[in-house]
């Protein structure tokens, strides 16, 4: 799952960077394999739902054979203060026995009067065989955010830890 979470590092970093300049972000399905290496889908539909819903119709249907994938889609989180917009990820090792993360990515949007902000990331739903060490598992999601300059960037500097 180590490697499954850097890929998802990166992807929400990359995530983090589109949402910065306003609007929504496209969902997005990032797979990885050794015999392919990274493929990035985006899936642009009149609805955004629509697009998640293939998005995650391909991680589950698993037809390029990846090890590890991760969904990427704009959507919203319900937190002790309330509801926010979130970068919903879904991540999935394939490695048998399959194990899925699901996170949520706080954000404030740019059209916000107080501007563009990331709040940490929350762990959402596991579905695995064991439960999961979460501190390893946060280590190797900043260690593959860190792999995305720009998005690194962007995450630095609008970064509140307020939530």
């Amino acid at each position: 799952m180590k490697e499954a979470m850097q890929l998802a590092g990166h992807f929400a970093a990359h995530a983090v960077w589109c949402v910065s300049d306003g609007g929504p972000l496209i969902p997005l399905l990032a797979e990885e394999s050794a015999a392919k290496g990274r493929l990035m889908t985006r899936f642009a539909a009149d609805m955004l739902e629509d697009g998640a819903a293939q998005g995650q119709a391909r991680l589950d249907a698993n037809p390029e054979h990846a090890e590890r994938a991760v969904l990427v889609y704009d959507g919203f989180a319900t937190l002790p203060e309330g509801r926010i917009d979130a970068l919903i990820v879904v991540i999935r090792d394939y490695a048998a026995p399959a194990n899925t993360l699901t996170m949520a990515l706080p954000y404030r949007p740019m059209e916000s009067p107080e501007g563009f902000a990331v709040y940490r990331p929350k762990f959402i739903r596991w579905s695995g065989a064991t439960e999961p060490d979460y501190s390893a598992l946060a280590d190797a999601f900043f260690t593959g955010l860190d792999s995305h300059q720009q998005g690194t960037a962007v995450w630095d500097k609008h970064s509140d830890g307020s939530l």
